[in-house]
């Protein structure tokens, strides 16, 4: 584990020197606009002169700058009206994704817990009598999400960054990253918890590095391009610094262009992407993105559940579709691998803990599992440790669950991968 950064300070220092923000100059108002439609302008195809799109940077400011891509700021219903009938612009709004979790009620306690390595972690172990974890040495975890509370005594020897890309046109704000809803905080824990002082919990991977990359506000709820420009962040600070990187997002919407292409960025970039699948099942068809990107490991819940002596997949996690059963491939819109996901306990703020559900908790195992195994070989590249995530589940065939069968299948995709 590299040295940790934990001040605001140096989380500061850490983010100027080693990457250059995308977002352009601010609006001259900074203040929070009300009641506003986040949207991306860009040229239309033909159009040859900045003029216009000049003139909505200069009058509206710039919050994320995507190249070719256009850039995104904020406006009224009705300057959205007058953008749109400008004939040498494209103007879309700006899709809103969300922390992918179904729990009705969350069981917090701020009581030490009695089990030190809860079910999901004894499962991808197997091992039921696992009392600590280990592993992810000098692997980073950036974490996109509600943000995460660094001070919880399960985490905050791990915290090596702390960023916010959801405050009004300023895009980044580091050494911020408070979690006022506890989501972001959960995953981290299943991730990488590393059992505090001594009555905490353990994550997958307790010695990896935390990037807490805060992209969903307080309600769960972000915009595409604060989450794509996340990405970008942490795969060129992965890159740019020679480690490796994993970007665990357990959130989830529809396909959206701005996210799609970060996700291909970070993959050229060499960063392995995981994330949830949804809990829009068990309907066929019904997988979330980034989940379901090709260039995404996509993660579906498991519940503590045996079926036809396996793991069963929880009704409510996303399928795919039963066409492409079988053939070993990653396609759109399918199920990857599957993971423990079903009344998870992990870290909570406060310096509590609670038990979560939906394949928001599966998600962290996997990208947990992934820094494991990178660490023990980093001589790999990212799609390498994928194939290996691939390997191990086709040992670990899934059977239970609605649409579960032998091999690959779009309820569970190619299994369950373990740590031994």
């Amino acid at each position: 584990m590299k040295r940790k950064l934990v001040s605001v300070a140096a989380v500061a220092m850490l983010g100027l020197a080693a990457f250059q923000p995308l977002q352009a100059s601010a609006a001259p108002d900074q203040t929070a606009k009300q009641n506003e439609v986040r949207v991306l302008v860009k040229q239309k195809d033909g159009v040859f002169t900045t003029q216009a799109t000049d003139k909505v940077k200069q009058e509206h400011g710039v919050r994320n700058s995507f190249g070719n891509q256009g850039f995104t700021t904020e406006v009224s219903e009705k300057e959205l009206k007058e953008l749109k009938a400008d004939k040498a612009l494209e103007v879309t709004e700006v899709s809103v994704y969300t922390k992918q979790e179904v729990t009705k009620k969350r069981d917090v306690s701020a009581q030490a817990v009695s089990d030190r390595t809860p079910w999901g972690i004894q499962a991808i172990y197997n091992n039921p009598s696992i009392t600590r974890t280990s592993g992810g040495n000098n692997i980073n975890i950036a974490v996109l999400d509600t943000g995460t509370s660094v001070n919880h005594p399960d985490l905050a020897a791990n915290v090596e960054q702390c960023i916010d890309f959801t405050q009004y046109y300023s895009g980044q704000v580091n050494g911020s990253c408070v979690d006022r809803d506890g989501h972001g905080t959960h995953v981290s824990g299943s991730a990488l918890a590393n059992g505090g002082n001594g009555s905490g919990v353990y994550g997958v991977a307790p010695e990896a590095d935390l990037w807490a990359y805060k992209v969903l506000g307080d309600d769960g709820r972000g915009y595409s391009d604060d989450i794509a420009n996340a990405i970008q962040k942490a795969a060129d600070e992965g890159a740019n610094r020679g480690e490796r990187v994993i970007i665990s997002m357990s959130l989830g919407g529809g396909q959206d262009s701005l996210i799609a292409s970060a996700v291909r960025y970070a993959n050229s970039r060499g960063a392995l992407v995981v994330a949830a699948t949804g809990n829009s099942g068990p309907y066929e068809g019904s997988i979330n993105y980034p989940g379901g990107l090709p260039e995404a490991v996509g993660v579906a819940n498991l519940e503590n559940r045996q079926q036809n002596g396996t793991y069963r997949v929880a009704d409510s996690s996303s399928r795919g579709y039963s066409r492409t059963d079988g053939d070993y491939r990653i396609q759109q819109g399918d199920v990857e691998v599957s993971a423990p996901g079903s009344a998870i306990l992990s870290t909570f703020p406060g310096n509590t803990y609670a038990s979560l559900t939906g394949t928001s908790m599966a998600t962290p195992h996997i990208s947990g599992l992934a820094a494991k195994i990178w660490s023990k070989n980093t001589s790999l590249s990212s799609s390498q440790v994928r194939q290996t995530l691939q390997a191990r589940a086709q040992s670990n065939d899934i059977l239970g669950g609605y649409g579960a069968a032998r091999g690959d299948d779009y309820a569970s995709g190619f299994g369950f991968p373990l740590v031994q």
